[in-house]
């Protein structure tokens, strides 16, 4: 019986090391002063899209809830409202099982007239969830690639006047 349980808490100390380890070894990616570089995404028609300095505010959903309220905003918009803001929408889609993206997600996202980028790689997504508000909207501010504030947001209102509000970008 001691040989029994002496194995069990060395195989729960070694996983919960490994787990840790592998916890620890994810880098956020979403860090105020970091620099966001030669990252390329595609959209929901598969075009791929790297972030440019043209476009300094990166709206991220990591969340159905968040996604929801953020795609029942720009369809009320026109298709270049994203861009004529200068941001991109980033939308968190790697926790749903591939299967359901393709019947589901996929079919869906593509009538939207605006564009949305898919983070669905689950090891790139968890670098951009960590430390985030994962159920809050985040709103990624960028000045030559360098992120120079994060802020959370909840509200279709909040976000339009996150978009429409250009005054964090004057030097």
């Amino acid at each position: 019986m001691t040989k029994i349980l002496l194995s069990l808490l060395t195989t729960f100390l070694f996983f919960g090391s490994a787990l840790e380890a592998v916890e620890k070894s994810i880098e956020a990616k979403l860090v105020v002063g970091k620099n966001i570089t030669d990252l390329t995404l595609t959209d929901q028609f598969n075009k791929s899209h790297t972030i440019n300095e043209d476009r300094y505010k990166l709206i991220f959903s990591f969340s159905k809830v968040s996604t929801h309220i953020c795609n029942n905003f720009f369809i009320t918009k026109t298709p270049t409202y994203l861009e004529n803001h200068h941001a991109y929408f980033i939308s968190d889609i790697s926790s749903v099982p591939s299967i359901l993206r393709s019947i589901f997600i996929m079919p869906d996202l593509e009538e939207f007239k605006h564009i949305v980028l898919l983070l669905d790689d689950d090891s790139l997504a968890e670098s951009f969830r960590k430390n985030m508000d994962v159920e809050k909207i985040v709103v990624v501010y960028v000045l030559n690639k360098k992120i120079t504030e994060i802020k959370t947001i909840t509200t279709e209102e909040e976000l339009r006047k996150t978009l429409e509000d250009d005054s964090p970008m004057i030097n």
